[in-house]
């Protein structure tokens, strides 16, 4: 269902966290162009602390991407949301310091990301998730846009409640989120490596960011026995 306006949308939502509805009931390109954003994500935070993209429009890469590169990489604004519970914002990526994202900031640019904002999704005062949203051109957030984007981000929360660990991002009622390739791959690494779950992901990602890859085809690759890591690599 397409939405005209913000106002209505959020209606909807609340409608539909009443309810007992779950993130599907948020349609993220609606979302993204009523925000004003060019692309919008959310990352739900595990047990363990590491993040793993739940939500996205699944006609647009963006989001996944960026989502993907950082937790690569592991920097960013969405890592730093979930790390200091602070909204993290950046207005012009390929203006901002050398030193804040050194390995993120340059490959966002390449992706045409220009400014981003990440907000914590707060339970209490553990961290649930992080709602990300980024655009393609440069420029501050106006109060009235930031508003808006917490305003959407408690209602995430009260979705987020009621939303069963599947791929939202893909529209599919399996049980997998988005890496769960990845995931796999680790544990197949793992066993032929004799390492750690942890050491795992680690060779992986470092993989991927040395041939300049998407994880999900590293990953991918590994389970199809298209890629062997030595044991040196």
């Amino acid at each position: 269902m397409s939405h005209g306006d913000l106002a209505g949308l959020l209606h909807d939502l609340r409608q539909a966290a009443h309810t007992g509805s779950d993130l599907s009931a948020a349609p993220a390109a609606d979302a993204a162009r009523l925000l004003h954003l060019d692309a919008l994500a959310l990352a739900l935070r595990s047990r363990r602390g590491a993040l793993e993209l739940l939500w996205a429009d699944p006609a647009d890469p963006l989001g996944p991407v960026l989502d993907d590169l950082q937790y690569t990489l592991g920097e960013g604004p969405t890592l730093d949301a979930a790390t200091t519970a602070d909204t993290v914002t950046e207005t012009d990526l390929s203006a901002a310091p050398a030193d804040r994202w050194p390995l993120f900031t340059p490959a966002a640019c390449d992706l045409t990301a220009r400014a981003v904002i990440a907000q914590p999704l707060l339970l209490g005062v553990a961290t649930a998730g992080v709602l990300t949203g980024y655009r393609t051109t440069p420029g501050p957030f106006p109060p009235g846009q930031r508003a808006d984007f917490t305003r959407f981000a408690r209602i995430a929360v009260d979705l987020l409640l009621h939303t069963p660990p599947r791929s939202l991002a893909t529209a599919s009622d399996g049980p997998d989120l988005h890496r769960a390739p990845v995931h796999q791959a680790a544990g197949i690494l793992s066993v032929h490596l004799d390492v750690s779950i942890d050491e795992a992901l680690l060779r992986l990602r470092a993989h991927a960011w040395r041939h300049d890859l998407p994880l999900l085809h590293v990953a991918r690759a590994v389970i199809a026995g298209r890629l062997h890591l030595d044991p040196d690599t």
